[in-house]
Parts: structure tokens; C-alpha cells; sequence
């Protein structure tokens, strides 16, 4: 349940800006992954808030407008499908979120970063667990860098109709992976996402 008990043992350690970090993208064979860092209002909060992936896109689409009019600071970014190849998933998440955080102002003194990793930050960072769930903060980020990549998609598919990128928004589908089949791979997809094409 989404509650300010992890910012508050926070400020009671003396962090006095703080800021949730969340990813959106990994697991995709296509396109990059986002991330997004969020400065929230102290205690704010908003009935609908909560882990992106609980959400409908309707909602999440709203929520993305509150969360941006009411945000102390915000930032979205990505890491390119080029460097999702070059550096592997997991180091090019890091690189997105660090991207971000590092656009913020004003600066914060703690990211708190949803999952087990933290690699490369340049200010004090805590990892949580399905963050998402409990923080305020990382919810907050989570949809802004969930809604930033699916609209990216919408964009996509119409660069790649062959696809069918705005159902399935880049993920290893059935019907994704017989239309990679069909047509072969393009441009956006990551080559180290989809060796299989090789073992067909």
C-alpha cells in the first residue's frame, strides 16, 4: 500500500530532497527503455496512484497530467535500442535512470530506485523492492516513464506497421515474434532481444 512511511524514516535521516526513480521497458524486444524521476510535493497524494501496471492506460494517461502539473520536478528519459545492444538491459536501465535523475531541479540528495540494483549515481540511492507499491514517489515514476514509452510505441507503429507495435507496445508476443518471423527484424529492434530469429 502506497503510504510516506519510506520517505519520512528518510527525512528523519536528514535527506531533504528526495526523488523516486522507475523504469519502463526492459523486457521488450523493441525500442528503448524509458525511465523517469519524480520530485513529489511532500505527502502528496492521489486516490488513483499506484503502480503503473495496475492501472488502464486511460488512467494512466490522466495520472501522467496530474503528476506533471503538481510535481515539484520531474524528468523522463531513455537509453537507445544501440545502447541496450552495446550495454545489456540492465546497465542501459541504469544509464536511463541516471539520465534522469541527473535532469532534475532541484537537485536531489536521495533517489530511491524501485528494485534491488543501484549502479553509478552520483548521490545517495535506495533500492526497494516492487518500490512501486509502497512509495508514492516511485509510482509517480513509474507512470510518468510507462506512458512516455508506450506513446512511443503509438509512434513506432506507424513508422513500422508491419509489427503491430501499438498492441503489444514492443513485447515478445506470439503474434510479435510470427510478424518478426514474416518480415525479419527492423531498425528498432535489439539484436541481443531477439537471437531466437537465428535458432528458427
Amino acid at each position: 500500500m502506497l503510504n510516506w512511511d519510506i520517505e519520512d524514516k528518510q527525512i528523519d535521516l536528514g535527506y531533504t530532497i528526495i526523488c523516486g526513480v522507475d523504469e519502463a521497458g526492459k523486457g521488450p524486444l523493441a525500442g528503448p527503455v524509458y525511465a523517469a524521476a519524480c520530485i513529489l510535493p511532500y505527502g502528496y497524494n492521489h486516490p488513483d496512484l499506484k503502480d503503473s501496471k495496475k492501472l488502464s492506460e486511460k488512467k494512466r494517461e490522466k495520472l501522467f497530467e496530474e503528476i506533471t502539473s503538481n510535481a515539484v520536478s520531474y524528468a523522463i528519459e531513455y537509453a537507445s535500442v544501440e545502447e541496450i545492444d552495446e550495454l545489456n538491459i540492465l546497465n542501459a536501465s541504469m544509464l536511463a535512470m541516471r539520465r534522469a535523475v541527473e535532469k532534475l531541479e532541484p537537485k536531489p540528495n536521495l533517489a530511491l530506485i524501485d528494485g534491488n540494483i543501484s549502479r553509478g549515481f552520483n548521490l545517495d540511492t535506495l533500492t526497494i523492492i516492487r518500490g512501486d507499491t509502497v512509495s508514492p514517489s516511485i509510482a509517480a515514476a513509474s507512470i510518468l516513464a510507462k506512458v512516455s514509452r508506450d506513446r512511443l510505441c503509438y509512434e513506432l507503429d506507424k513508422l513500422y506497421p508491419v509489427y503491430e507495435i501499438k498492441r503489444h507496445k514492443g513485447y515478445g508476443t506470439e503474434v510479435h515474434r510470427a510478424l518478426l518471423r514474416i518480415h525479419g527484424p527492423s531498425p528498432i529492434h535489439r539484436r541481443t532481444f531477439i537471437r531466437f530469429l537465428n535458432h528458427d
